[in-house]
């Protein structure tokens, strides 16, 4: 199975609508390149991730005009496309009032939409919190592989990594692979590197994490997109720029390495 990652850089001076146009040359160029099976974009890439004052001029209904917008990039290149998120305007408030989320979304070439509304919001109390509704479904859904099997994906995003609760519901869910889309700062960046290991060797599934470059709204991103194979081995990592990240992973070792090193089956809790 073969995936690619690619690392929007980019900073406040760069219109919305230009960088939809841009990154949607960039998975387009990818796709051509390096035929992956999937494509994996960051977190918030289109109204940016931390600044929060663009958020609810940004916000689109789920079958709005960037959903619709990946939707027909994934049937153009044929490929599965998780987008990464974005500011999703609810039908009507959620049980905390608020009437956004940070929504990811994964399609399918053939049309199939997958939304994952993020779980955990990052800001102590103001950014996401006082913004945006809390997500409370997990999500996993079977892709194509590039095999005769398709592979279980789980979904989360960005400060979702720093609760492994979570990834052991997508376990228990029959996830083998991890996505996850950030907009993870420079500042912590070495907590999104140890904590993407950790996940994929306490789980024993594929960690696929693209983060953002660049700096918005005063906040230097930390880039440093990876995918971690099921026994903890960095299989490719991205820098602090735009970067595009293409890696071959085997679906298969996930079963081999649960069945010679079987600690799930030691689990109580």
């Amino acid at each position: 199975m073969r995936i690619a990652l690619v690392q929007v850089g980019y900073g406040d001076d760069e219109p919305m609508s230009e960088r939809i146009e841009r990154v949607t040359g960039l998975v387009r160029e990818t796709v051509d390149a390096h035929h992956p099976h999937l494509v994996v974009l960051p977190e918030l890439w289109a109204p940016t991730g931390f600044d929060y004052r663009r958020w609810e001029a940004a916000a689109e209904p789920l079958d709005g005009p960037w959903a619709t917008a990946m939707t027909l990039l994934a049937a153009e290149t044929g490929t599965t496309l998780h987008a990464g998120s974005f500011v999703e305007r609810l039908a009507a408030p959620g049980a905390d009032g608020r009437t956004l989320a940070n929504t990811s979304l994964l399609v399918t070439a053939e049309g199939g939409r997958t939304a994952y509304r993020k779980i955990h919001r990052f800001g102590f109390g103001s950014g996401e919190p006082k913004l945006l509704e809390a997500g409370t479904d997990v999500v996993t859904v079977e892709i194509p592989s590039g095999t005769s099997e398709p592979v279980t994906v789980g979904l989360s995003t960005c400060y979702d990594l720093r609760f492994p609760e979570l990834y052991r519901q997508q376990l228990d869910a029959g996830a083998e692979l991890f996505v996850v889309p950030a907009a993870w700062p420079a500042a912590r960046v070495a907590h999104w590197t140890l904590l993407g290991r950790a996940r994929a060797v306490e789980d024993q599934a594929f960690v696929v994490q693209c983060n953002t470059a660049g700096t918005h709204a005063g906040t230097e991103m930390g880039g440093r997109s990876q995918v971690v194979a099921p026994t903890g081995e960095v299989l490719a990592e991205a820098g602090t720029n735009e970067d595009v990240l293409v890696v071959d992973v085997d679906p298969g070792l996930v079963a081999r390495t649960r069945e010679a090193f079987p600690v799930l089956a030691d689990r109580r809790l």
